[in-house]
């Protein structure tokens, strides 16, 4: 099985502002052939939040050869509308994809900077906090 990371907003957003440890984390991951998942969910708040600066490391993210996007469909779009709701977390559609994404491929650790709402959706995800 190959290994890899989930990337939630604030690892995207640290990754696109050159802070040392996401920057180490993505390189890290391509040379070692490491995948690196990027919800949707999350990308698109990474998007909103990234200043105008920052968007062209976004790019360059997204163009990795080990980045692979995870799509949120109409399954996805159900079980995370469930999650959020079980876990009163309504309007925090980023994170709940990001806790499913990390539900669905164990042993692989979310990177974030903001593990609370993740750990809320299920304590067991394995965390990587960014310092």
């Amino acid at each position: 099985m190959i290994g890899g990371r989930i990337l939630d907003s604030s690892a995207i957003i640290g990754f696109a502002a050159s802070r040392p440890y996401p920057q180490a984390v993505v390189w890290t991951a391509v040379e070692q052939g490491m995948v690196l998942a990027v919800p949707s969910g999350a990308l698109t708040a990474a998007w909103s939040h990234a200043p105008r600066r920052d968007r062209d490391a976004l790019t360059v993210l997204l163009g990795l050869p080990v980045t692979v996007i995870l799509d949120l469909d109409h399954r996805a779009a159900k079980d995370i509308g469930l999650l959020l709701s079980r876990t009163k977390q309504h309007g925090n559609l980023s994170s709940g994809h990001v806790a499913w994404c990390a539900q669905r491929r164990r042993g692989w650790p979310v990177v974030t900077g903001e593990p609370g709402a993740l750990l809320e959706m299920d304590s067991s995800l394995e965390i990587d906090r960014l310092p």
